[in-house]
C-alpha cells in the first residue's frame, strides 16, 4: 500500500506526517510517498524524510497512484484518483457539499476531526492536541498585543498590579489558557457552562464563574451545547459583569455543525477598558463576540478583537508532530500486518471518522445535524 502525503497550500503551514513518523508507517511495510517539499514550512526537509525510507515525489503522482492520500486543508486534497482513502481535517458539518462531491468521486473519507472522544481514541484525537498548542498561543499572542504587564510589579516607580484575563470555555484549550496565562502571572477568571471543569480549573490556579442552570454536556464530546433563552440571560449578565473588569479574554466556546455561540456582545466590548485584547479562537465558525472577522484583527473603541482559528499553525513544526502522531494511531486501525489497507468498519473508532464510503456519506453524526437523511 501507498499512502501520500500532499504539500499544503498557503496559509497552512503543517504537514500531515513528519520524518519520525514515516519511519513507523516504513517498519509496517507501507510504502510512504511525499510531494517535494511538503515539510518545509513546518521545518522537516526532503533529505530528512528520504533519510528513513521515504520517496520524494510529485503531487500529480500521489494522486494517480498513491492508495491512501494525507492532505489536513480540504484545499489540498480532492484530486486522488477514484477509490482513494483520504484522511485529513475536513470539517464535513461545515462542507458537506465538498463531501458529497467526494463521495461521487468514491473516495472513502475520514475527517479526523470526528474521531469518537472516547478514552481509547485520545492519541488520535486531533482537536485536542492541536487546541491544546492554540490555547498556549493564544495568550502569549494576547501578552504581545496588551499594552501593559501580564505579571504583577513592585519597583521603586510604584506597583503594576497583575492582568486580569477571562477564559470563556474550560476544554483543552481553554485549560492549556489557563496555565499559561497564570505560569506569566496574571490572574484569571474562567467560565463554563459544564459544572464537572470547575475542579479542573481551579487545580490550576483559577476561579470558576458559575451561572446555575446550565444544559447537560456530558454527553456533547467536550463541546458546548445549546442552552435555554433563560440561561444564555443570565449567562450574558454574569459575563458581562466580569468583561467589564478584564484586560484580556480568550475565547472558545464552539458547537459542532453550528454557529459559534455569542459570548461578547459590542455592549461588553464597550464596557472593557481601552487596551484589553480579545483573542477569539473560535473565528473559523462566526466568533464568539459580535465583532469578531476570522483571520482578521479588529480594533473597536480601543478594545483589539484578533479572530484567529488557526494558532496551532503558528506552531508548524510541534503541531506537526503532534498531528501526526495522532495519524499514525489511527493509521494502525486500518493497516494489516502485511501493510495492506484494512477498512474494519465494525471498529466504532473507524465508522465514527468514516464520513464517505461506497459512493455516499455514511457518518451518521453528519446526517443527523446536517438534516440529510441516511
Amino acid at each position: 500500500m501507498i499512502i501520500g502525503v500532499l504539500k499544503e497550500q498557503a496559509p497552512e503551514t503543517r504537514v500531515s506526517l513528519v520524518p519520525e513518523v514515516a519511519v513507523a508507517l516504513v517498519k509496517m511495510n507501507v510504502t510512504v510517498w511525499i510531494e517535494q517539499g511538503a515539510g518545509v514550512s513546518a521545518f522537516y526537509s526532503d533529505e530528512a524524510y528520504t533519510a528513513t525510507g521515504a520517496q520524494i515525489t510529485t503531487a500529480a503522482e500521489i494522486n494517480e497512484k498513491a492508495d491512501v492520500v494525507l492532505a489536513i486543508q480540504p484545499s489540498a486534497a480532492g484530486a486522488a484518483k477514484p477509490g482513494s482513502v483520504l484522511m485529513g481535517v475536513y470539517q464535513p458539518l461545515f462542507n458537506f457539499a465538498q463531501m458529497q462531491e467526494w463521495a461521487a468521486k468514491n473516495y472513502t473519507v475520514f475527517s479526523l476531526d470526528t474521531i469518537p472522544r472516547t478514552t481509547r481514541a485520545q492519541a488520535m484525537d486531533v482537536l485536542s492536541s492541536q487546541a491544546n498548542i492554540a490555547g498556549y498561543k493564544a495568550v502569549l499572542l494576547a501578552a504581545y498585543q496588551y499594552c501593559r504587564y501580564f505579571p504583577m510589579f513592585m519597583t521603586a516607580a510604584g506597583s503594576i498590579p497583575p492582568a486580569k484575563v477571562l477564559i470563556l470555555g474550560a476544554g483543552v484549550a481553554g485549560l492549556q489558557a489557563i496555565a499559561t496565562a497564570r505560569r506569566l502571572g496574571a490572574v484569571v477568571e474562567v467560565f463554563d457552562t459544564r459544572p464537572a471543569v470547575k475542579e479542573e480549573v481551579m487545580s490550576l490556579g483559577a476561579k470558576f464563574v458559575e451561572v446555575e442552570g446550565a444544559a447537560d454536556a456530558s454527553k456533547a464530546g467536550g463541546y458546548a451545547v445549546e442552552q435555554s433563552d433563560d440561561f444564555q440571560r443570565r449567562q450574558r449578565e454574569k459575563i458581562h459583569e466580569h468583561a467589564r473588569k478584564s484586560d484580556i479574554i480568550i475565547t472558545t466556546a464552539q458547537i459542532p455543525g453550528r454557529k459559534a455561540p455569542i459570548l461578547i456582545t459590542q455592549a461588553m466590548i464597550n464596557d472593557m477598558r481601552a487596551g484589553s485584547v480579545i483573542i477569539d479562537l473560535a473565528s473559523v465558525t462566526g466568533g464568539n463576540t459580535e465583532l469578531t472577522q476570522d483571520a482578521q484583527t479588529v480594533v473597536h473603541n480601543g478594545v483589539t478583537i484578533i479572530g484567529n482559528s488557526a494558532l496551532a499553525a503558528t506552531a508548524a513544526s510541534d503541531a506537526s508532530r503532534m498531528y501526526a502522531k495522532n495519524v499514525l494511531n489511527f493509521s494502525k486501525l486500518i493497516i494489516d500486518k502485511d501493510g495492506g489497507l484494512h477498512l474494519n468498519f465494525e471498529d466504532d473508532i473507524v465508522k465514527g471518522t468514516a464520513i464517505t464510503h461506497g459512493g455516499k456519506v455514511v457518518n451518521e453524526r453528519v446526517l443527523a445535524l446536517t438534516g440529510v437523511p441516511a
